[in-house]
C-alpha cells in the first residue's frame, strides 16, 4: 500500500468514527474552505467561479500544505459556467457584475417580482417538475421560453449549453474527488439535500414572499411543502455515496425562529423534513445538517431523529449548548466563528479551537471546522492556526 493511500485510509477512519459519534485517534479537520482556496493558491474570485479547473487547482494546492483530513473539491459551488450558459438571472458573479475578489451572489428579486406567484402555488402542488420546467424556468431565465411561445435559437441553445456545461463540471469533479484521494484527503461530502420549505424561500417565492404566504395561505404552503418532498428525497438519494460512508449534505437556510415563528416550524418546516432524514437513514445514509445562522431553538426537536442518523453542524448557534444536548445522539462540527478567523489574530484562533475541543470534543464525535463556509476573508495565518490548534489540542 502507498504512503499516500495509507494516509487516506487513516483519515477516512478517523472522519467516519467521528461522524458515527465515537472517539478516534484524534479530533479530524474538514474545514469547507471555498473563496479562501483561490486567496491561498493566488487566484481572484472571478478564476475559481469561472474555471473550475482552477479552483480544483486551488484546492489540491491547500490540502498539499495544510494537514487537513476532509474537504470538499470545490466549495466555491457555483461554477458560473452552468448559469451563465443558461442565462439565468439570479447570480451575479465576480468580474461581471461584482469585483473580481468578492464571491458570487444570489440576487433574490422583490416580492412584487418573485419567481413564482402567489396565485400559482396549486401548480406547484400538482405537478412540481412541470412546474419548474415549463414556468420557473422560463422566468429565471432569459433564453428559455415558456411552452405556447416560438421556440428560438438562443432558447435551443441555452438547454444545449447548460446541458454541455453540467456533464463537462459533474464528470470532471469525479475525477477531482480521485485527485484528493490520491493525496491521501477524503472528499468530505456526497449528495445534497434542502427542507421543502427552504426551497420555497430561496428559489421560488423568496423571504418576504414565503413570509407572508406562511400568514395568509399556510396550507398552501404545506401542501406545496409535501409535493415536494419525494423529489428532494429523490435527489439526495440520487446523489449519495453508493458506499454509505460519507453524509449527504443539508444546507439548512432560512427556516429556524425568528426566520419563522416555532409554530410553522413545528407544523410546516419538521414535518415535512423529518421523514426524508428518517427515509435517507434507512437507506443507510447520513446527513449532515449544515445549520446555517442560529438553530439553537429547535435542538430538542432534533433529538427526535434517530441517534447517529445526522451530524449536526454549528454556525452561530451555541456549540457548547448543542452538545449539551445532542451528545448522546449525534455528533457535532464547526463551532469556530468565521468573524474571528477574518479578524482575530492566531492566538486568538488557537485558543477558541483549545476551548471547544475541550468543551465538546473531549468524549469524541466532533469534527473541526469553522461555523460557515470560509471565503477569501478569513486570514490565511488564522486558518493555519486553527489547523495546527486542533492537531495539538485534539490528541486523544
Amino acid at each position: 500500500m502507498s504512503a499516500e493511500r495509507e494516509l487516506y485510509e487513516k483519515r477516512l477512519k478517523r472522519y467516519l468514527t467521528a461522524m458515527r459519534n465515537e472517539k478516534p485517534d484524534m479530533v479530524p479537520i474538514r474545514p469547507f474552505v471555498a473563496e479562501f482556496t483561490a486567496k491561498y493558491a493566488g487566484f481572484t474570485c472571478q478564476e475559481v467561479t469561472q474555471d473550475y479547473r482552477k479552483a480544483f487547482a486551488a484546492v489540491l494546492r491547500c490540502v498539499e500544505d495544510f494537514d487537513w483530513d476532509a474537504v470538499v473539491g470545490n466549495m466555491v459551488y457555483v461554477f458560473a459556467g452552468i448559469p451563465q450558459a443558461l442565462n439565468l438571472s439570479y447570480y451575479a458573479f465576480p468580474g461581471v457584475e461584482l469585483s473580481p475578489q468578492v464571491g458570487f451572489q444570489y440576487l433574490e428579486p422583490p416580492e412584487e417580482k418573485a419567481f413564482m406567484l402567489p396565485e400559482e402555488y396549486d401548480l406547484l402542488i400538482k405537478d412540481p417538475t412541470g412546474y419548474l420546467f415549463n414556468v420557473w424556468l422560463p422566468r429565471v431565465s432569459h433564453d428559455i421560453v415558456p411552452p405556447g411561445e416560438p421556440v428560438t435559437f438562443r432558447h435551443n441553445l441555452a438547454l444545449l449549453k447548460g446541458g454541455m456545461a453540467m456533464l463537462d463540471y459533474f464528470t470532471a469533479l469525479g475525477g477531482q474527488n480521485q485527485a484528493l484521494k490520491e493525496r491521501g484527503v477524503v472528499p468530505a461530502i456526497c449528495g445534497i439535500l434542502k427542507a421543502p420549505l427552504d426551497i420555497l424561500a430561496d428559489k421560488l417565492r423568496g423571504y418576504y414572499g414565503l413570509a407572508r404566504d406562511l400568514m395568509e395561505r399556510p396550507e398552501k404552503v404545506q401542501k406545496a411543502c409535501e409535493a415536494l418532498m419525494p423529489h428532494l428525497f429523490k435527489v439526495a438519494l440520487l446523489s449519495a455515496d453508493p458506499e454509505k460512508q460519507l453524509p449527504v449534505t443539508m444546507w439548512m437556510h432560512r427556516s429556524c425562529v425568528p426566520l419563522i415563528s416555532m409554530n410553522h416550524f413545528q407544523n410546516i418546516y419538521w414535518p415535512t423534513t423529518k421523514p426524508i432524514l428518517e427515509a435517507l437513514w434507512k437507506e443507510g445514509h447520513q446527513v449532515l445538517m449544515y445549520a446555517e445562522g442560529n438553530w439553537d431553538a429547535h435542538l430538542e426537536t432534533f433529538r427526535e431523529l434517530p441517534a447517529g442518523s445526522i451530524i449536526y453542524h454549528v454556525d452561530r448557534g451555541d456549540i457548547f449548548k448543542a452538545r449539551g444536548l445532542l451528545k448522546d445522539r449525534f455528533a457535532l462540527s464547526g463551532g469556530i466563528p468565521n468573524d474571528l478567523l477574518a479578524f482575530g489574530t492566531p492566538q486568538e484562533v488557537r485558543e477558541y479551537c483549545k476551548k471547544v475541543i475541550e468543551g465538546v470534543a473531549r468524549e469524541g464525535g466532533y469534527i473541526m471546522d469553522a461555523g460557515a463556509i470560509i471565503q477569501n476573508d478569513a486570514q490565511i495565518e488564522n486558518v493555519q492556526a486553527m489547523t495546527e490548534a486542533t492537531r495539538e489540542y485534539g490528541q486523544y
